[in-house]
């Protein structure tokens, strides 16, 4: 390791971490080449699970100890500095205590993405970083294979996405659909029921849709303000809804993406169902 105490803020080595922002990032050198932030040594060490490459890596001089172990193979730069010295360099307060400049690995194929996953999750231009990465934590969490991002819908591994989600971005099969709703047509080739998350009067409650639930589902969440596009959803198999009390007629769609992963994991048993 190249442990580096920091002495000049204006160092062209740091200027992955100047005024931080995850739109500078990405224009770097997008789209192979670009960069994003993994914060905290939690993340940080699932990236490195992942087989993602760092550029630097970023921490506040408490926290070296804890950080020494997870990158004892790692030949780059290390920078240290006292937390305020941190905070002027970023702009904000490292409460984590770490922060690592990714190398973005090169997404994979939609098909190869699709390849013997049962549980599929399709975000339709969802755009707050926030609602990307809760999403994925609920992937990962409750036994989803895959997530597929539609070419509007944020970038999972903005530095808000990557935090919120614990690091499981990194970890969950994904990949951004080239074209949609085009891109459905791949997953109906792949065998998948696509349930469109809406509230229409031909919806089936999510109840009776798990009750039956298909082998192989492409679970088909839409924009936070909107919802689904009409495109979306005349490509769905099947519209469904779920049930709301009290003159509320919807969720948060991170909140409606938990209840349905839910109720739709693989191995849940159903009503009716043999013992």
């Amino acid at each position: 390791m190249r442990v580096t105490r920091i002495t000049d803020l204006d160092s062209a080595e740091l200027a992955d971490y100047s005024r931080l922002t995850d739109v500078a990032l990405r224009r770097k050198t997008e789209p192979e080449g670009g960069l994003y932030i993994a914060e905290s040594s939690k993340v940080i060490a699932r990236a490195l699970a992942a087989g993602h490459v760092p550029r630097s890596v970023l921490l506040s001089e408490k926290w070296l100890a804890d950080i020494e172990p997870l990158v004892a193979d790692y030949d780059g730069p290390i920078f240290v500095g006292e937390s305020d010295v941190l905070e002027r360099l970023t702009g904000f307060h490292l409460h984590r205590g770490a922060l690592a400049a990714m190398h973005r690995p090169e997404l994979p194929s939609v098909e190869s993405v699709l390849e013997g996953a049962r549980r599929v999750v399709v975000l339709e231009d969802i755009v707050d970083h926030t609602n990307v990465g809760a999403i994925f934590r609920a992937v990962a969490g409750l036994g989803a294979d895959a997530v597929l991002v539609t070419p509007r819908s944020a970038d999972p591994l903005y530095r808000r996405s990557v935090r919120v989600s614990m690091g499981t971005v990194l970890q969950v099969p994904w990949t951004r659909l080239p074209d949609w709703p085009e891109g459905a047509d791949v997953l109906r080739k792949a065998g998948f029921d696509i349930a469109a998350l809406a509230l229409s009067d031909d919806a089936v409650t999510l109840d009776e849709y798990a009750a039956r639930a298909p082998e192989k589902i492409a679970m088909l969440f839409g924009t936070e303000g909107d919802g689904l596009s009409h495109r979306a959803l005349e490509a769905a198999t099947t519209v469904v809804t779920i049930p709301m009390l009290h003159g509320v007629d919807s969720l948060n769609v991170a909140a409606a993406s938990a209840v349905v992963l839910w109720a739709l994991r693989p191995g849940a048993a159903r009503p009716g169902a043999q013992a």
